[in-house]
This record gives structure tokens, C-alpha cells and sequence, in this order.
């Protein structure tokens, strides 16, 4: 029997969102708030614990908080899908402090993709939620669960407006983890900490 000391998980290509203009309400959609923040995969084995951005690389910058979140979770394989934000003094996720260096970090996980040596990824997505609410039943210290909403995208994306949140996503719930996999942004047109955005990434382009 190999030792779980040698489990060597795979490196999967995260589900990149296309922009929609608009809210909908469908019985087989789920619809989740958009945090802002930064994507991250969370990778973790009984012996170490990573965060890696889009592109695959290790995001040295967020180790420790990678470190903190391996301490509020089962000593499993584990591979989670999910953003990385920085909490301002009242729990409101803050992009800029996040840029900054500042706020409090937390994970914020959205999907479960990996489990106890199990490839979860051909699963629908309401089966992965499901696991994913067993696995993180609450949300408490660095880490944390985005909630998810059946059929009621529209009053979801109205409370996100109303939130100040970035907008939500929309994903089909039988859809399994993969490349021929669609998700939607929906994007919050009032959201205030978009402005400068552009300009920011343009200077570090």
C-alpha cells in the first residue's frame, strides 16, 4: 500500500467564466455570488498544502494563509476551486486591500473537485456542492464556502447589487468539471470597487 505520504495529486485546469449581460431564473441552473479576489486552486496532501493561481504557479505570496486553511480541514487529499479575498474590519470582502497587502485573507471555496483519492470532476455539480457542504460545513476562520442558490439567479443578482458584490455566477447543476464546461458572469454594473481596475492592470501589463 502506498504511503499518503507520496500522494501526488493532478493538476487541473480551472473553468474560466464567460461574461453574460444578464440575470436568469431556470430550475437547472445554481447561481452563486461573485467575490472578488483572486482564483485560487487549493491543492492538499497529509504533507503539504498550496494555492495555485489560473495559470498553474504555486502563489508563494498566499503560503501562510494556504497554511492556515490546511489546519480547518481534514487531513485528506483535497483539491477546492475558489477565490482568495482579503475582509476589511466589518467581514465585506475589499479588492483593494487585497492588492495592498491588507485585510484580513480568507479562501473562500466554490467547488470540490478532488477527495480521499477520488476524481470527483466527472460528478454534476449539485453531487460536488452536496460533498463540498459536507466538507466544509460552516464557514469559520481563513476559511470559508460560497453559498450557492437554485433557480432564483435574477434575486440573487439583485441582492449582490444591493450587497456591492461583483456580481454572481451561473452554472448548470449537472454539469460535470471540465473544458466543454460553461459558466457565467454576470456582472454587477454599479459595483464600486471596479473603478481604476483597468488602469491598474494596464500599468502592471
Amino acid at each position: 500500500m502506498a504511503s499518503k505520504a507520496h500522494v501526488v495529486l493532478p493538476s487541473i485546469s480551472p473553468i474560466v467564466p464567460s461574461t453574460r449581460p444578464d440575470p436568469f431564473n431556470h430550475p437547472d441552473w445554481l447561481f452563486e455570488p461573485k467575490y472578488d479576489g483572486f482564483r485560487g486552486m487549493l491543492y492538499l496532501t497529509p504533507t503539504s498544502c498550496v494555492l495555485r493561481s489560473k495559470r498553474g504557479n504555486v502563489m508563494q505570496r498566499f503560503g501562510e494563509l494556504a497554511r492556515e486553511v490546511a489546519a480547518e480541514l481534514p487531513r485528506h487529499d483535497v483539491i477546492l476551486d475558489g477565490e482568495i479575498v482579503a475582509l476589511d474590519d466589518e467581514g465585506r470582502i475589499d479588492f483593494w486591500s487585497l492588492m495592498r497587502g491588507q485585510g484580513t485573507l480568507a479562501y473562500a471555496a466554490f467547488d470540490l473537485l478532488w477527495l480521499s483519492g477520488r476524481d470527483l470532476r466527472a460528478l454534476p455539480l449539485a453531487r460536488r456542492k452536496r460533498r463540498l457542504e459536507r466538507l466544509i460545513p460552516a464557514s469559520a476562520g481563513r476559511l470559508n464556502r460560497i453559498p450557492c442558490f437554485q433557480r432564483e439567479g435574477r434575486e440573487l443578482f439583485q441582492a449582490a447589487c444591493g450587497l456591492d458584490l461583483e456580481g454572481i455566477i451561473a452554472k448548470r447543476k449537472d454539469d460535470p468539471y471540465g473544458s466543454e464546461t460553461a459558466w457565467y458572469k454576470i456582472k454587477n454594473p454599479t459595483y464600486t470597487q471596479a473603478e481604476g481596475r483597468r488602469e491598474l492592470f494596464e500599468r502592471q501589463a
